[in-house]
């Protein structure tokens, strides 16, 4: 018999409630200050206070983060592309999760 490998998934997860500084967001996701705030110029992220220096971010930033450098890296797209993607990738999570509802509530 041969031998059966296992994975194992080492990851956080980080809830909404979650709040990283600006510099801990940059850390988590290999970029500069300003690549942030570029995302925040082109509305893909909204951070909680007034001045930079004491923005704070949520968890699921760090997502939208990593998910805008992955569509500009795989699909060669500017921010403001990387906003409309994102939209529409909302959209299309959140008709998903209604559908799921609407199913779930037709088997009851």
């Amino acid at each position: 018999m041969g031998q059966q490998k296992t994975g194992i998934l080492d990851g956080i997860i980080l809830e909404a409630e979650t709040r990283l500084t600006l510099r801990e967001l940059c850390d988590a996701c290999a970029v500069t200050t300003g690549y942030i705030a570029e995302l925040v110029d082109e509305g893909v992220l909204e951070p909680s206070g007034i001045e930079k220096s004491h923005w704070c971010f949520t968890g699921y930033s760090l997502h939208r983060v990593r998910t805008a450098k992955r569509l500009q890296r795989d699909l060669d797209i500017n921010l403001a592309g990387v906003a409309l993607a994102l939209e529409l990738l909302d959209e299309v999570r959140q008709l998903r999760a209604r559908m799921n509802r609407i199913t779930e509530s037709r088997h009851d």
